[in-house]
């Protein structure tokens, strides 16, 4: 074997030394006793595969009213987009803030149905207990809310949030065929404030979620109640799918 051979098998030998030294490491006396004992070394088991930080969120489900409106109004749909940050985050519990844009969508009872024999007689069904509203409904509503969860499982968190914030329920009609035809005529001069003005809001509830094995993403269920000043107390019930970037 000439010189310049030995000198190549002795540069390859050292470059794979190098290459098995930059992962290799010396074990130590704790690694050593959990190995023996059946157990993961503390090393590996502070390894998390769950990405937390700041996420979008979108909510897809139904919702209804409980209260005044609800034998007029029928459960509809509730949609949601959201951002928010996981601000701490532990092996057990993590917390966050959010800040979501929710949209119901309900069909109901006529205007004219609520009414009954407003005109005859003077007063209607609705007016009864001030129950009267447009029948379909749309609200739209801002809220930020706070989430505390914690995890049972590596992947799988159990939570609770509470927040607030503002509901609108606009008119969906002409204002001027809205006041002459349904409030001056269908509700015999009665009208409903409901669609005028924004309701302060409160919300709270549980939510699921769980971890996938796909990079980022998370899906789940949020399940709120919520009360809107001067509208209605309600519920919904949404699936949810995150992505933590």
């Amino acid at each position: 074997m000439d010189a310049m051979t030995k000198l190549a098998l002795t540069a390859l030998i050292s470059l794979l030394a190098a290459g098995a030294g930059a992962d290799a490491h010396a074990q130590t006396y704790e690694e050593y006793e959990a190995e023996e004992q059946g157990e993961k070394p503390k090393t590996q088991r502070a390894v998390r595969e769950i990405v937390k930080g700041t996420y979008a969120k979108t909510n897809v489900g139904a919702g209804l009213l409980l209260g005044k409106y609800s034998k007029w109004i029928r459960p509809g749909t509730s949609i949601a987009l959201a951002v928010g940050q996981d601000f701490m985050d532990t092996e057990t519990l993590s917390m966050a803030w959010e800040v979501s844009f929710f949209q119901g969508i309900n069909n109901g009872t006529d205007y004219e149905v609520q009414g009954g024999d407003a005109a005859e007689n003077g007063y209607g069904p609705c007016m009864a207990d001030a129950s009267c509203i447009q029948g379909d409904l749309r609200t739209y509503t801002l809220v930020g809310t706070y989430e505390a969860s914690f995890y049972p499982t590596r992947r799988f968190g159990i939570g609770l949030r509470a927040g607030g914030g503002i509901l609108f329920s606009p008119l969906l009609m002409d204002p001027e065929y809205y006041q002459s035809e349904v409030v001056e005529t269908a509700w015999d001069g009665v009208p409903t404030a409901v669609h005028e003005q924004p309701h302060p809001v409160v919300l709270g509830g549980p939510t699921f979620e769980y971890y996938t094995k796909l990079s980022h993403f998370s899906a789940g269920i949020d399940a709120d109640i919520f009360y809107a000043v001067g509208f209605d107390l309600g519920v919904s019930a949404t699936g949810t799918l995150k992505y933590t970037f």
